[in-house]
């Protein structure tokens, strides 16, 4: 009777093919099983793992919106801590400022993590300062940064600065369109390279030659920064980015060889700069050719790309803020003369404040802080970071952005085109957050002459209609 039961069953669960979709039922459990044991393991909010459908969408959201305005979108949608996933692995994403300042800080943070195939393309991986991590030879590199970026370097870097931006001023008709605008960015990114050149490798160049150079470099640096492997095996897609980041590493090996012939030709050497104790590094077998290459790519193209989008939002800015700008005015006139770096007070405080022009809190936060008011520099946000891999070069970058709004302020006024501010400039933010240049209409300002400087009447245009 029971094999009866047994027999008149299965031929029922046949009739409904239940025998047969019992496998794949199995399937879905185990399924479902390890998903649940997946997010009760997982504490931190972030998109769904969605049968490992959701690392994909995640690294692929990445790849098409930028590092950084990917961040943000996770940011807003699941909090300060977010977990994604880039390229497999999980990686959590940090907006709050106090537990960014808590990770930077530990010893612990030792390395920035990138695609070692995207790396080895622009020539970091495990040389330089930005993106070595490779501890032992970071440290070594970095050592050589410190020395240039301090000390008699950084004394030199005040009267460097003011006189590369009075040079490019005084032609500044070279950069003016038939309607009297200039270009901000292309201006500030001259003058960078040019003060860049001046304290680092002191050799003839072609600023505006090195600068296309420049600027394809860091384009492909932000595109094959977290780019899967396959991406460098698709040769007509990777052929262009490759050609970019070889053209000025070949530049930058030129510049260092003809660095090398004007030392040898010397009879005395009477100062050094970064570029020569890197040739005296390698020469003593210290540093291989590609090191000192490396090395003086990365110090040459910090300051175009970092240090002329700061100066040039300050500018917006300080166009939204014409009484800011008066009381900046008013400083230089009374100080003018004096060294930079230890007067200045108030365009140290704009310097820092605009540095960081996206609030770090939200609206109507309360602050106990006594004195809120008053300008201190040192409370500001520090917009080069900090812990044991902040930038080398952040106390000189701040004397460079002063000596050059010092300068500039001093000549000219600044007028952008009408409605141009920065809530309405196109920005991207994948390696860093810049203005989007395809349409150079809102990189444009007119310079007009300061006729009379004085503390107490600074001719103040309005913005232009």
């Amino acid at each position: 009777m029971d094999l009866q039961n047994l027999d008149s069953i299965k031929a029922a669960l046949e009739e409904t093919g239940f025998g047969v979709n019992a496998p794949l039922l199995l399937l879905l459990v185990l399924i479902l099983l390890t998903v649940y044991k997946r997010r009760a393991k997982s504490v931190l909010p972030g998109p769904s793992w969605l049968l490992g459908l959701g690392p994909i969408l995640s690294y692929g959201r990445f790849l098409w919106m930028g590092i950084g305005t990917a961040s943000n979108y996770y940011n807003e949608r699941y909090g300060d801590m977010t977990r994604v996933w880039i390229q497999g692995e999980e990686t959590l994403i940090l907006s709050k400022a106090s537990a960014v300042y808590h990770v930077l800080k530990s010893s612990n943070y030792i390395a920035r993590f990138g695609s070692k195939r995207g790396l080895q393309c622009i020539g970091m991986h495990e040389q330089g300062v930005i993106f070595n991590s490779n501890i032992l030879h970071w440290k070594r590199m970095r050592a050589y940064f410190a020395k240039a970026l301090t000390g008699p370097g950084l004394q030199r870097t005040v009267g460097v600065s003011v006189s590369a931006t009075n040079k490019h001023l005084d032609v500044l008709h070279d950069l003016t369109d038939s309607s009297g605008h200039v270009n901000v960015l292309d201006l500030l990114r001259c003058i960078m390279v040019d003060i860049s050149n001046r304290l680092f490798l002191r050799i003839p160049i072609n600023e505006k030659e090195l600068l296309q150079k420049i600027h394809k470099y860091f384009d492909t640096w932000q595109t094959v920064l977290i780019q899967p492997d396959i991406f460098f095996r698709l040769d007509w897609v990777y052929r262009k980015y490759r050609q970019s980041a070889k053209e000025l590493q070949e530049e930058m090996g030129n510049l260092v060889e003809q660095k090398r012939k004007v030392i040898n030709a010397m009879e005395k050497l009477d100062e050094t700069d970064f570029a020569t104790e890197l040739l005296f590094a390698q020469d003593h077998g210290e540093l291989s050719m590609d090191d000192v290459r490396q090395c003086v790519l990365e110090m040459v193209i910090a300051a175009p790309d970092t240090l002329s989008i700061s100066v040039f939002f300050m500018l917006v800015l300080l166009k939204q803020n014409p009484a800011v700008e008066q009381r900046m005015v008013q400083e230089i006139q009374t100080v003018l003369g004096n060294t930079l770096k230890d007067h200045f007070l108030s365009v140290e405080h704009v310097s820092k404040s605009c540095a960081h022009f996206h609030s770090l809190i939200s609206s109507q936060t309360q602050l106990q802080r006594a004195l809120c008011s008053s300008q201190v520099p040192s409370r500001f946000f520090q917009p080069f970071g900090c812990g044991p891999r902040s930038c080398v070069g952040k106390h000189i970058a701040m004397v460079m952005m002063k000596g050059i709004l010092v300068t500039l302020l001093s000549r000219y006024t600044v007028c952008p085109r009408s409605g141009c501010t920065v809530s309405t400039i196109e920005q991207n933010n994948n390696l860093s957050q810049q203005p989007v240049e395809t349409d150079p209409y809102n990189l444009s300002m007119r310079f007009i002459p300061r006729t009379e400087l004085h503390p107490h009447h600074t001719t103040q245009p309005e913005q232009e209609q």
